[in-house]
């Protein structure tokens, strides 16, 4: 199990590092535009809930494709890798690296904030990864959204000189996706169930 999460791991660095340096041109395109926050926060509420979807779906496709366990099981499961790896990742850890990079940002909780938009959001994932277990494409789909969502919270929620912080700024969001968001789509199914995962996602 340690050496395929190891493989899995070192496979997804190339696109995870091209992922973190889209987030720093759109970034750096929304510092140098002057964007305002109220923007940043409408685009990361629209990413956010994005997130949660594909989450969801790569999740539990990849259980259900290995073990077609109880529905309780599979929606359990489905859940709490979308709504709480994409909170911590979309939101949790960046308001903890702002304090850490000395930012004045706000502490946003979007599942109870937006509950209405989030919550379903989740469900919609899990039914669809349940029904049809496609992963290849909604995993990468989820790499980029979840580095998008977490860069609008930052300019969305944080008052800072973002430029001279972008290198710190790239390595979360690289570090971020590599470890949260594959633990989400492989490590966590993996974990539940007794069958290899393949090297490719289909």
């Amino acid at each position: 199990m340690l050496r395929r999460i190891a493989v899995e791991l070192r496979d997804h660095v190339p696109f995870t590092a091209l992922g973190a340096v889209s987030g720093i041109i759109i970034m750096l395109i929304v510092v140098l535009a002057n964007v305002p926050a109220p923007i940043s926060q409408y685009i990361f509420y629209t990413l956010h809930p994005l997130h949660v979807l594909l989450s969801a779906l790569v999740t539990t496709a990849m259980y259900s494709r290995y073990r077609r366990g109880k529905i309780w099981a599979v929606i359990v499961i489905g859940y709490t890798a979308s709504i709480g790896l994409a909170t911590i990742h979309d939101a949790v850890i960046p308001y903890l690296v702002g304090g850490w990079l000395k930012v004045e940002i706000g502490f946003h909780l979007p599942f109870i904030e937006e509950w209405w938009l989030v919550n379903p959001a989740a469900f919609v994932g899990i039914g669809i990864g349940y029904w049809k277990q496609i992963t290849k494409l909604p995993h990468w789909g989820h790499v980029l959204v979840s580095t998008w969502a977490s860069l609008f919270y930052f300019t969305g929620f944080g008052a800072a000189d973002w430029l001279p912080l972008l290198a710190f700024v790239f390595l979360f969001l690289f570090f971020g996706v590599w470890i949260v968001c594959c633990f989400s789509d492989i490590v966590l199914p993996l974990l539940f169930v007794r069958e290899g995962l393949p090297h490719q996602h289909t």
